[in-house]
């Protein structure tokens, strides 16, 4: 049902977000206590959304969702940037990572592990290589259940 949610709003969403300059970077709908919670993630090319695009956004969009209603029963809104630890969802995401740190999971284990962490030192556009610590893992991007931008301190 959440999925079928995400996609019913990713599809209302997309047009007015890129009509606007911005990027959709991830949609989120999800119980948290008794409310719940669908978060639409913006961004733009170049980086860095502001307070009156997360706004801007909000106000046209929950005009269309109150409209069209594809969210049964009440829920919070929420506009806002990806923030530092972006998730990577599309190949673009993946390119613009490259040197970057990130944190992947794997839906079955690559030489024994499911969790890695570390510099994504390469995108071929069908598999990332991670150098972790002392160690360079080859990840095909079909194996991977989530990925995003990691920040160490």
């Amino acid at each position: 049902m959440s999925r079928q949610i995400t996609e019913a709003v990713q599809q209302l969403a997309r047009p007015i977000v890129e009509k606007e300059g911005l990027e959709l970077v991830d949609i989120e709908y999800k119980k948290e206590g008794p409310n719940w919670f669908l978060r639409i993630f913006i961004d733009r090319e170049d980086g860095g959304v502001d307070l009156d695009d997360c706004t801007r956004i909000s106000e046209i969009v929950g005009g269309k969702l109150d409209e069209e209603d594809p969210v049964p029963g009440a829920y919070i809104l929420e506009v806002s940037s990806p923030g530092a630890e972006r998730p990577l969802t599309k190949e673009k995401d993946f390119q613009k990572a490259v040197g970057k740190n990130v944190y992947i999971t794997t839906y079955e284990p690559i030489e024994g592990q499911k969790v890695f962490e570390g510099v994504l030192h390469q995108f071929d556009g069908t598999t990332l290589t991670v150098h972790e610590k002392k160690k360079t893992f080859e990840i095909p991007l079909e194996k991977v259940a989530k990925a995003r931008l990691s920040v160490v301190f």
